[in-house]
């Protein structure tokens, strides 16, 4: 292994260094020229969804009533996303998205957060008819997560990340992170990821989580189990990208051109700058 603080010039994180694997050029502009990137619904309605995601968890359970609790929590959902994405709507409107399409994503939002809650009452279901004697904060503590937005730093990686929950099942830890993707599938992006959570996770406790996992809101949970080959991958790509990203020449970070870098919908936040005539000859 690596000495990482001595050749780390900057703190990375999984965002970043898939970044610079995606393409160099791209992680040159982002974190080392630190260019704006631009607002997108996808990164928008992302936070609006985590927020509501964890705000619902900090909720006092102690005025939920047992017998109408679905209820009560879909009440609750409601209006914490009305209450997110209102306060949201200016950045929403300054999109200027085309006819309908706001209220598409607005109403697809809705849908991911009713099927996540669908699945999170029936386990509340589950454990009341397991504890009958208990009462619903009682159950609520117990099916809350064990830590909620905990960022994890490690000064030996040099890296840090933001988890979006932390659950206890049984003897077992999972960690796991919300996705508001339209297909569950477990990309090497979001693979490397879980990797550098779990990662960091052990760094900070001293002990291998479990399992790691994506909760994909219009899907269901994906999970994975932690073994030697996932926090290897973790710890290689960790190096790599320190190693690469010691210049500050953009020389040294190239162009990955491809289908990122323009679609028939959109493209790159730094395509015009990377493609211009300036960039071309160098100069």
């Amino acid at each position: 292994m690596l000495d990482i603080p001595s050749i780390a010039t900057r703190l990375q994180s999984p965002s970043s260094i898939n970044t610079y694997k995606q393409c160099p050029r791209k992680y040159f502009y982002q974190y080392i020229q630190k260019l704006p990137t631009k607002p997108s619904i996808h990164l928008i309605r992302g936070s609006i969804a985590h927020t509501v995601l964890e705000k619902f968890w900090e909720t006092d359970a102690k005025h939920i009533s047992k017998e109408r609790f679905m209820e009560e929590l879909t009440y609750l959902v409601k209006g914490l996303f009305i209450a997110c994405w209102n306060k949201e709507r200016q950045k929403l409107d300054e999109l200027c998205l085309p006819g309908g399409e706001l209220e598409y994503y607005k109403e697809e939002t809705v849908v991911m957060l009713a099927n996540w809650l669908n699945h999170m009452t029936g386990r509340i279901q589950e454990e009341i008819a397991r504890h009958p004697d208990k009462d619903f904060a009682e159950i609520w503590l117990r099916m809350r997560p064990q830590e909620i937005e905990s960022e994890f730093q490690s000064n030996d990686l040099m890296v840090r990340g933001f988890v979006d929950y932390i659950e206890k099942l049984g003897d077992k830890i999972r960690i796991m992170d919300f996705k508001t993707s339209k297909q569950a599938k477990l990309t090497p992006e979001y693979r490397l990821q879980l990797a550098i959570y779990a990662l960091l996770y052990e760094k900070e406790h001293k002990r291998r989580p479990d399992q790691v996992g994506l909760w994909f809101l219009k899907h269901g949970e994906l999970i994975i189990n932690v073994d030697d080959a996932l926090l290897d991958l973790a710890h290689f790509e960790i190096e790599q990208v320190h190693l690469g990203t010691r210049s500050k020449d953009i020389s040294d970070y190239p162009k990955n051109v491809g289908p990122l870098c323009k679609w028939s919908s959109g493209q790159c936040d730094f395509y015009e700058t990377c493609f211009s005539q300036k960039t071309l000859t160098g100069h």
